[in-house]
């Protein structure tokens, strides 16, 4: 087997809150939400994360306080910070890796993302 790349992560949301990943996701962070295949009659929610990546939301059991995470690369951190805390959330930092200035926030039903921009190689 060759890998190609990694192709979407799925997270879950509580049953009935699908509105509020649509906020989130949609409104807060402006991501393009894109259709689910038609033979998939759940509730869930798809998104574009850039070049061929997604990120899928569905109904489903949350592991509160877990530290699994995905992570999106963003163009401007601070823009994205002050849009996540004028929203209501609370980004918060960690510790710092060479090249990659990173800060995570949770998202309403707990799932923690960690937002970076990618400078370089964080080796050097």
């Amino acid at each position: 087997m060759k890998l190609r790349g990694l192709q979407h992560v799925s997270s879950p949301y509580p049953d009935g809150r699908r509105a509020e990943v649509r906020h989130f996701y949609g409104e807060v962070l402006g991501l393009t939400e894109i259709p689910q295949p038609h033979t998939l009659t759940a509730a869930l929610v798809w998104y574009s994360a850039g070049d061929g990546l997604e990120l899928h939301f569905f109904p489903g059991d949350l592991a509160p306080g877990s530290a699994r995470h995905f992570c999106l690369d963003v163009d401007d951190l601070d823009e994205t910070r002050q849009r996540l805390a004028g929203a209501g959330f609370k980004p918060y930092d960690d510790t710092p890796i060479p090249n990659r200035p990173r800060f995570f926030c949770r998202d309403p039903f707990d799932n923690l993302i960690e937002f970076t921009s990618i400078e370089g190689d964080y080796r050097e």
